[in-house]
C-alpha cells in the first residue's frame, strides 16, 4: 500500500514504432543457439496490446506476422495467424492483466506465448509431411520470452513515468 501509483504520460505513436521495429530487428539476429530464443516481436506485440489496445492491434500484428514469416522462410501466414490470435487474446485480457505487478502479469502472459507455439507447430505438422516433433525444449522459448515480461514492461513504460519530483500546487 505504501509504493505509489504514478499516472503514465500518454505513449508516443513515434515509440511505439520505434519498438516494433527493435523487436523485429532483435528477432533477425543470427543468434549462436537455437534453442531458448525469446520471441521479442511476440513479446512487444503482447506489451502493447495490453498496454494501448487503440493504437496496437490486431492489423499491426497480421503485418508483423508477415514481416517474421518472409525472413523465417516458413509458410507464408504461419506467423502472422499466430501472432493475430495472440493480439486478439491480449486485447481481450488486457483489462484484467493490468489490475497486476509486472511479475503477477507474467503469469498471465504465459500461457498467450504457449499458445502461439502451439499454434505454429499445429501448423507445420499439419501442412508438411516431412515435419516432426521437435521436443520439448522447443517450448523454453515461451518460458524465456515470459521471463522478460518484468524487464520489457519496465523498459516500454519508461517514457511514459512522469517526473517523481512532487509539485505542491498539483493535487495529483
Amino acid at each position: 500500500m505504501n509504493h505509489p501509483q504514478y499516472i503514465l504520460q500518454p505513449v508516443n505513436p513515434i515509440f511505439i514504432i520505434f519498438s516494433l521495429i527493435v523487436a523485429f530487428v532483435l528477432n533477425l539476429l543470427p543468434w549462436g543457439f537455437s534453442v531458448g530464443i525469446p520471441d521479442f516481436v511476440a513479446l512487444v506485440l503482447v506489451f502493447w496490446s495490453i498496454h494501448q489496445p487503440r493504437k496496437v492491434g490486431i492489423g499491426i500484428a497480421f503485418t508483423m506476422g508477415l514481416l517474421m514469416d518472409v525472413h523465417d522462410a516458413v509458410y507464408l501466414g504461419e506467423n502472422a495467424l499466430a501472432y493475430t490470435l495472440l493480439s486478439y487474446f491480449a486485447i481481450s485480457i488486457h483489462r484484467r492483466v493490468l489490475w497486476f505487478p509486472p511479475l503477477v502479469q507474467s503469469f498471465q502472459v504465459f500461457p498467450l506465448f504457449l499458445g502461439i507455439l502451439v499454434i505454429k507447430l499445429g501448423v507445420r505438422l499439419v501442412i508438411s509431411s516431412d515435419s516432426h516433433f521437435p521436443g520439448w525444449l522447443y517450448f523454453l522459448e515461451c518460458a524465456v520470452t515470459t521471463a522478460l515480461w518484468p524487464i520489457a514492461t519496465w523498459l516500454l513504460l519508461a517514457p511514459q513515468r512522469r517526473p517523481v519530483d512532487k509539485d505542491e500546487t498539483r493535487p495529483i
